[in-house]
């Protein structure tokens, strides 16, 4: 599948990576993003003028790899016209050019399309388990297997607070396997922290005492 080249395309360098299905609130108070997304708003739903391209401004630079996001929601509009709005990552793409030539940050950039080939379900699996295993710890709510199966990596890794370089990585993969395999190794990271966090919270419950019964 060839992938596709779009040119003046709104750019909005962040200090976040977004990823495909994740809902990302924004507070928009630049005079320019207040523009682009006024562009953006003026189109219809689901069609590419709706969407803008968050990606990531890192302390060393622009992220090369980034995700296209419509405008769901508009939550709130001021009276001095600052927004906030509720985007939802769609694509990702690469940063081809930048362009100069609009009121707002802008750029060519190639939707990049999937790798083919075969699943490879015991990635899918182990990374699923995992997620699980993190959601019950975190909530205490039992997932079924057809929730699960229902689950690729992006919408897997999009309810979780990883940090971005990890989102990054995820992002830049293009093949759904090699994205399962790391996810399993974040959410083994992400369990590994809320164990972590529950023992501090129980050390300081128990003020240095061992409880027994």
């Amino acid at each position: 599948m060839p992938e596709q080249v779009s040119s003046s395309f709104p750019l909005f360098p962040l200090g976040l990576v977004a990823l495909p299905s994740e809902g990302v609130p924004l507070h928009i108070f630049e005079d320019r993003y207040r523009k682009m997304i006024e562009r953006c708003l003026e189109a219809a739903p689901g069609t590419l003028e709706r969407s803008f391209g968050i990606v990531w401004l890192s302390d060393e630079e622009l992220k090369p790899v980034g995700c296209s996001c419509e405008v769901e929601q508009v939550l709130e509009r001021m009276d001095d016209g600052r927004l906030n709005i509720l985007a939802r990552g769609r694509t990702p793409f690469r940063l081809v050019a930048r362009q100069d030539d609009l009121p707002y940050p802008a750029g060519v950039v190639e939707f990049l399309a999937e790798e083919p080939e075969d699943v490879d379900a015991g990635a899918a699996r182990a990374a699923r388990e995992l997620y699980r295993d993190l959601v019950m710890e975190a909530t205490d709510r039992e997932m079924s297997e057809q929730e699960l199966a229902e689950l690729d990596s992006y919408r897997m890794a999009a309810t979780v607070e990883f940090e971005p370089d990890a989102k990054q990585q995820l992002l830049e993969l293009r093949s759904e396997n090699a994205r399962m395999r790391l996810l399993t190794l974040m959410l083994e990271g992400a369990i590994e922290r809320l164990a972590l966090v529950e023992r501090a919270q129980a050390r300081a419950r128990s003020n240095g005492k061992v409880r027994f019964g």
